[in-house]
Formats: C-alpha cells, sequence, structure tokens
C-alpha cells in the first residue's frame, strides 16, 4: 500500500513541480497547494497526545490502536487546515507587519521563560533553531488571528437561543436526588484486626452520640480518601456510592447519621447533612453552561463551512498509508 500510494505522490509532486525522489514520497502525508505535510511533522506534532495516550491504554492493545489512529488522523487534519489558512493568508492580500510578529514574539518567551538564556538552551535542546521558532509563532498566530476573523467574531448567541435549547433539552438537566454527605472510614487490612477496627468505630459512633462533631472526628480518624477534607464528600447521587451505603444514605433524613456500616473492605459512618429531590435544573442556573455549548457547537459550524470553502479553492491532496 505505501509503495502504491508513493508513485502516486509522485505523479502528483511531478504535475506540481517537486522533485520525486523515493525518500521525499515515502515521507508525505499530505499536499496542500505547493506546501508538503511530512510524516515527521504529523509525527512531531502529535507527540505528546500519542504518549498521553500509550501510557492511558497500554494495556489494551487494540483500544490503543483506535486511539492512536483516530489522533494521527486529527493531528493531520490540524495540519492540513493550518496549510490552508496561511495560504489564505498569503494570496487574500492580509498585511500583517513583522514588527508586530516580533513584539507578539518577544512577549510570548517573557510570559514562558524566565530570561533569554533558558529560552536559547530550551530551543538547542529540543533542536529547533531562533529563526524556526519565531516562523512557528508567526503562522501560529496568523492562524488564530484568521479564524477570529472568520468564525469567532460572527458568533452571536441570542437570549432567545439559549432558552430554546433549554426548553427542548430538559432532559440534559436533570439531577438525580442527592444527599450531602460526611462519611468517617476505617479501612481494613489483611493485617487488621477487625475486632478492634469495630470497637473503635463504635466508640467514634458513641462520641458523635455525645455531641462530638463529625467534621473533627472524620478529620482525626477516617482512613478515606476525603479524610483532609473533614470527610466532605459534597453532594452525591445513589450512582457514586456502593449499593449498601447508598441504601443508607438516602434512608436518612437531614441531619441525620448512620450507626457502623460493615462492608468486606471498611467500617463507615455517614452524616447527611442536607437532601435534594431529583429537579430539573433552572434556566439561570446552566444559562452560563448553554451558553458555551451553543458557541462550541456554533463554532465548529462557521470552521467546518470555512475550511470547505478554502478547501474549494486549494489543491489539496491526503494519503491514506
Amino acid at each position: 500500500m505505501r509503495f502504491l500510494c508513493a508513485i502516486l505522490v509522485g505523479a502528483i509532486l511531478t504535475c506540481i513541480g517537486f522533485r520525486a525522489d523515493a525518500e521525499l514520497v515515502n515521507g508525505i502525508d499530505a499536499i496542500v497547494h505547493d506546501s508538503i505535510i511530512t510524516f515527521k511533522d504529523v509525527d512531531d506534532a502529535s507527540e505528546h497526545i500519542v504518549q498521553q495516550l500509550r501510557d492511558q491504554y497500554s494495556l489494551q492493545p487494540n483500544v490503543l490502536r483506535d486511539k492512536l489512529t483516530g489522533a494521527y488522523k486529527e493531528t493531520l487534519e490540524e495540519l492540513e487546515q493550518r496549510k490552508l489558512i496561511m495560504h489564505e493568508f498569503d494570496t487574500a492580500g492580509y498585511n500583517l507587519p513583522q514588527s508586530i510578529i516580533d513584539e507578539q514574539f518577544e512577549s510570548y518567551v517573557k510570559s514562558k521563560y524566565p530570561d533569554r538564556v533558558s529560552f536559547t538552551k530550551t530551543l538547542q535542546q529540543e533542536g529547533i533553531t531562533y529563526e524556526k521558532a519565531r516562523n512557528d509563532y508567526r503562522e501560529t498566530f496568523v492562524v488564530e488571528q484568521m479564524r477570529y476573523k472568520n468564525i469567532s467574531s460572527a458568533i452571536m448567541i441570542s437570549p432567545h437561543k439559549i432558552e430554546t435549547y433549554y426548553v427542548d433539552h430538559k432532559d440534559e438537566f436533570k439531577e438525580e436526588d442527592q444527599v450531602k454527605l460526611r462519611m468517617i472510614v476505617l479501612t481494613k487490612t489483611p493485617e487488621t484486626d477487625t475486632t478492634e477496627k469495630r470497637k473503635l468505630a463504635e466508640e467514634i459512633l458513641s462520641k458523635l452520640n455525645q455531641g462530638a462533631s463529625f467534621a473533627d472526628m472524620a478529620t482525626l480518624y477516617s482512613q478515606g480518601s476525603q479524610a483532609k477534607q473533614q470527610g466532605d464528600w459534597g453532594w452525591v447521587e445513589k450512582t457514586a456510592l456502593r449499593p449498601e451505603l447508598a441504601e443508607v444514605a438516602f434512608s436518612l433524613k437531614a441531619g441525620e447519621k448512620s450507626g457502623v456500616i460493615d462492608t468486606p473492605e471498611a467500617y463507615y459512618i455517614m452524616l447527611v447533612e442536607e437532601k435534594k429531590e431529583a429537579h430539573v435544573q433552572p434556566l439561570p442556573d446552566v444559562r452560563d453552561q448553554i451558553e458555551k455549548l451553543l458557541l462550541a457547537k456554533e463554532r465548529t459550524r462557521l470552521q467546518d463551512a470555512w475550511i470547505a470553502k478554502l478547501k474549494k479553492k486549494t489543491f489539496i491532496r491526503s494519503f491514506v498509508y
């Protein structure tokens, strides 16, 4: 497959005036106008996300393969879009004085590095010249400005759109029954003397019944993940708890605490501070959330339409190996 694609790329390169030697052809992922995107370009741009995926899915090879394929495709698409946008900038008569780029680049360097020496050392470690770093920054700056001009500046989400979305998608804003919960957790281990641990749990419960602060006792004794937060789990739904804990927690009234709950991994004592019944969040509480969602959708729609228009005006070819 790579060989056949290489022949096809060679023919295209010859037509548009490129030297089609084997080394060059074998490294091509896409052509946008007279710019080439190489395998290395895609590998370099996707390096960070690829490492994250390898760490996350190292024990799931099939999932990892699919995730990596998706990451490479998304990265290639982004690089193609950048080339398309830069071609549009270069041919549509836009003017961006070099002095502005230099000023912006200097501000960027100062915001990221303590001094010029640190910046220079970083470039040397990464094998990047100062000129390349500045050119890369220029491209990023131009692409961002072009996207803003052609996409973001044209977006306006009216109150009516927000209200209509809320009415049509109320199921998205449903909240189930919730309790505001504190817990004291005494964990069991193979070395644990469960009799002594149970005795401690009963002593803690006794002190709580005598008026001791649940928050203070949680800080002092709890071995759970929220001990440093005084055992505070905040608002939780049933699905956030083990079934045996959920059954007890949601049977308690606001202000009530449980007895000692014995499970295979720990002893628990719970305090329900408040309760909420299932409800639909009111519009004022979710207005900002809806606006961000609609902004993202509209930005994607406008970008897709703009990029499609640029593709019609520009020679572009991607090669799948």
